[in-house]
């Protein structure tokens, strides 16, 4: 099967620090992709130069759906199979839950304000927030921010959604609402790429967990063989502290 996103020799500096080195990595589609790794190892930094949100080094190439990502003309068709949900959700304040979802159908797809509202109440109803439809962000919990922001992403319909670290801003006991969500998610067939500190989200959902430190891709391998059988040393040593903690 040939993959949907595919990166080949990735690097990536931010001055004198070296963030990304040499990072080469396939996706297929459908397939769910955990990367988990310590603070500063490049995580958030991989998945951004996806849909180029950060630039890379000019050696460096990445290609969704056969598209190579770069400035230009072609990077608007990129972005519009890329979905991406943040740390901190990114919506509009101004606009309502519904407003919000249906902006971007509107405004990318060319779908009319019945189509994409119509849209973004399906997704509401998927994300379990259907009633919340004509309240403002700031009237919702984080948990429920976030889940908004991921019926924003797929409204888009995107090939390809991409999260950074989704419930590292919520508070304890509303990152299982969107944990549910996204488990709900990879059930479905979308292709996803998920850099998360849930170690037993990564194991119960991914496809396929990578480990990073340093900027690079140190392990790469299934659920069960990187958390239980890890081959190299960094890993044990990364899964132990995580564990004892």
């Amino acid at each position: 099967m040939a993959a949907i996103v595919s990166i080949r020799n990735l690097s990536k500096r931010f001055g004198s620090a070296q963030v990304l080195t040499g990072v080469s990595l396939d996706v297929e589609e459908g397939e769910v992709v955990c990367v988990i790794g310590p603070s500063g190892a490049g995580k958030s930094t991989l998945i951004r130069c996806i849909n180029l949100l950060e630039d890379f080094d000019k050696s460096g190439e990445i290609f969704v759906d056969g598209i190579e990502v770069r400035k230009g003309r072609q990077l608007a068709a990129v972005r519009a199979e890329v979905g991406m949900v943040f740390q901190s959700f990114n919506l509009f304040p101004h606009l309502t839950v519904q407003d919000n979802i249906a902006l971007a159908p509107e405004r990318v797809r060319g779908l009319s304000v019945e189509e994409a509202r119509a849209r973004a109440r399906r997704l509401l109803d998927r994300v379990g927030l259907a009633a919340h439809a004509d309240k403002y962000p700031g009237q919702l919990s984080g948990g429920q921010q976030q889940r908004v922001a991921i019926a924003r992403a797929l409204a888009m319909e995107p090939r390809v959604l991409l999260f950074d670290e989704p419930t590292s801003a919520l508070d304890p006991e509303m990152v299982g609402e969107v944990l549910e969500v996204m488990k709900g998610l990879a059930g479905s067939g979308v292709t996803m790429i998920v850099v998360t500190h849930e170690m037993g989200f990564a194991r119960q959902v991914a496809d396929r967990v990578i480990f990073m430190d340093g900027g690079q891709v140190v392990e790469t391998g299934t659920p069960q063989q990187v958390f239980d059988a890890p081959r190299e040393q960094r890993t044990r040593s990364f899964l132990n502290a995580i564990i004892r903690h």
